[in-house]
């Protein structure tokens, strides 16, 4: 190739390079999802659509809609995360709840994911946020919102299993 075709062709796929990482990011997840209670001025029981975008969760009905930033999310709880932190001696107990309770709650989550999320609002305020989803779409969505910025009390079980695994292999040494 002639050094005069070359420039011009280096040029063309610099700019191409340059166009493509000055564009927004696509949805990283998405979800259709029921907002229980808290997510700004939406209605309690709403159904709509979650879904994180451009380091943001996005909630959005047939009439409203809501975002918080990831990095304002103090904390997020899967349904999962629930039921690590209740085995033993504790959630057995929760089972002889009074009139059953307990046993009607575990049943309750058996075809859904409940997601929960603590943020602060541009005033500072601390809020509470409560989701269903359809099970297996809530831990998937809190791996993402982790990796963009929000945070958590109880680690993901992929942290969680990769902890117990690296002490395994402290304690081998």
């Amino acid at each position: 190739m002639k050094p005069r075709t070359a420039l011009p062709i280096l040029i063309l796929l610099m700019s191409a390079t340059l166009m493509q990482a000055g564009e927004p990011t696509s949805t990283t997840y998405s979800t259709e999802a029921v907002q229980i209670i808290g997510f700004g001025d939406i209605r309690d029981n709403t159904k709509g659509t979650l879904e994180l975008k451009d380091g943001s969760l996005h909630f959005t009905s047939s009439k409203e809609s809501f975002t918080v930033r990831a990095n304002n999310i103090q904390d997020v709880v899967t349904g999962n995360d629930t039921q690590r932190a209740i085995q033993g001696p504790v959630g057995t107990i929760s089972q002889f709840g009074p009139y059953g309770s307990g046993r009607v709650l575990s049943l309750f989550r058996s075809n859904i994911d409940t997601f929960t999320i603590e943020y602060r609002d541009s005033d500072g305020a601390l809020h509470g946020a409560i989701f269903t989803m359809p099970a297996g779409k809530a831990d998937p969505l809190k791996e993402e919102l982790l990796s963009q910025g929000a945070h958590a009390s109880i680690p993901t079980s992929q942290i969680s299993t990769q902890t117990s695994s690296q002490r395994g292999v402290q304690e081998a040494q």
